[in-house]
């Protein structure tokens, strides 16, 4: 089995033997899914070191080229304020939304395209498969824990 998978499995089981109230799985697939699409919107507004800070939680790790961890908001605000973000792009979509019983937690994962801009304008795009990881917050907005 797929380690983040396995991570995801033991984080909805975990969920849902909390004793604390939440939403509903439906409830929760379903503002995941508005995360998710808030996000792309914002990284394509307002850039990604906005986006990726702003939709983490303040624990989150994202996993990167190399398998390079970076570590908590801040982290994740410098690594993508580098100028090679700024002429690069990212849109996705997830093929799958699953959230604990208790509305808690959640994953997603499914299809990304990565775009960039060259020093000579030219764009070259790939793709690839993301993974997150989703947890609900005191406020009620949902935070990425793992990307």
């Amino acid at each position: 089995m797929n380690y983040f998978l396995l991570c995801c499995t033991a984080i909805i089981f975990i969920g849902s033997c909390s004793n604390r109230k939440g939403d509903s799985e439906e409830t929760a697939r379903q503002e995941i899914a508005q995360a998710e699409k808030e996000f792309e919107k914002m990284a394509e507004d307002k850039g990604m070191a906005e986006a990726f800070s702003f939709f983490a939680d303040s624990n989150a790790v994202i996993k990167r080229q190399n398998d390079t961890l970076i570590k908590g908001k801040e982290g994740i605000r410098n690594y993508y304020s580098a100028a090679y973000f700024e002429k690069a792009t990212v849109s996705w979509s997830p093929d799958f939304i699953e959230a604990s019983p208790d509305g808690m937690f959640g994953y997603t994962y499914g299809n990304y395209i990565w775009r960039s801009k060259d020093s000579t304008g030219n764009i070259t795009a790939s793709k690839g498969i993301f993974h997150t990881v989703w947890k609900k917050q005191k406020d009620g907005s949902w935070k990425y824990t793992w990307d």
